[in-house]
């Protein structure tokens, strides 16, 4: 097995960013510290080279579909803790949008990236070809084997949104979702499923509903809730939404058909964007930190020899009126 850096600060009983700085002639050592930890690398064989260069400029990439901070404020959370996180390391960071028909590696080259932050979706063809451009790289809601990500802890979100809901005695939920090519969204799904058999009910198939992926998503979350609503048979009874702008639409569709929110159909959402808060009623939601998802993901880019390549932060339930009917 080959020498680590990890191996190199054991035996020369300094920690993995000494060895990095005394290995990269950095100011802020001793020469007698430097003097140990070279030669400690020379007798275990430590290949210097393995030290990734320092970063000076990253590019922060977003698929075109999440570029409308608008209608849909996540990624925007999550560049402001990515910029922060830049800012306090003396990193210059870009913003880039990109789509399936579009030259990545030419744009790449415009930005000239020392390394590359990946947020949300992305095709599987331009994943493959920015990990041929051999530069340091975090995926940042987005997951694939092998490489450093940051993710929320989705599946656990779901589940504490199902629990809330079963609790309140619902027991038809309904699922609106996106497209299940979004890792974040089919973890989401994979919860909302699972959350059944935990709770030993069945799982009615008809009750998981996908937003066309050619509508925008405030359009796609109404069609889905009308067709939940227009289905033969009993109606849901609540709603989990893959998102709160899905669960914001939803919310808006019952109410203009005069279905009452809780008191008919509990919503509830995920992300906590600001406008969830201020709906009427009020949207419970699962509430994230956004901005520690893009300082985290730095934070992992960074890191010489992480100990994890996969990283999840916990989320929170926050319930609000539109889950929870008032006792008389």
């Amino acid at each position: 097995m080959a020498t680590t850096i990890r191996d190199v600060a054991r035996a020369a009983s300094v920690s993995i960013g000494t060895v990095s700085r005394a290995l990269k002639n950095q100011p802020g050592l001793s020469e007698a510290t430097r003097e140990r930890v070279v030669e400690a690398a020379r007798q275990l064989g430590y290949d210097a080279a393995q030290l990734r260069p320092r970063i000076r400029r990253l590019t922060f990439l977003l698929h075109r579909q999440h570029n409308n901070f608008a209608v849909s404020p996540f990624f925007s959370h999550v560049l402001h803790g990515v910029e922060d996180a830049c800012r306090e390391r003396g990193i210059v960071p870009s913003v880039l949008t990109a789509g399936p028909t579009e030259d990545v590696i030419q744009q790449m080259r415009l930005h000239a990236p020392d390394a590359v932050a990946i947020a949300g979706f992305v095709e599987p063809e331009t994943l493959t070809t920015l990990v041929a451009m051999q530069r340091p790289l975090v995926l940042i809601d987005l997951w694939a084997p092998g490489l450093r990500s940051v993710n929320l802890d989705n599946a656990a979100g779901a589940t504490l949104a199902m629990r809330h809901l079963f609790e309140q005695q619902r027991k038809r939920v309904a699922f609106i979702g996106g497209s299940l090519a979004h890792f974040s969204i089919a973890q989401r799904a994979l919860g909302y499923r699972r959350a059944f058999f935990e709770a030993g009910l069945l799982f009615d198939p008809s009750l998981e509903l996908t937003i066309d992926a050619g509508l925008d998503p405030d359009t796609g979350a109404a069609r889905a809730m009308h067709q939940l609503l227009d289905a033969p048979g009993p109606r849901p009874d609540a709603v989990f939404a893959y998102n709160d702008a899905a669960a914001l639409a939803a919310l808006r569709a019952c109410l203009a058909r005069g279905v009452r929110v809780p008191e008919d159909i509990a919503i509830i959402g995920f992300d906590d964007i600001p406008a969830a808060a201020h709906a009427t009623p009020p949207l419970s939601t699962i509430s994230v930190d956004k901005e520690a998802l893009g300082r985290r993901g730095v934070e992992l880019l960074l890191e010489e020899a992480p100990a994890e390549l996969e990283v999840r932060l916990p989320v929170h339930l926050i319930a609000r009126a539109s889950t929870l009917v008032k006792t008389p």
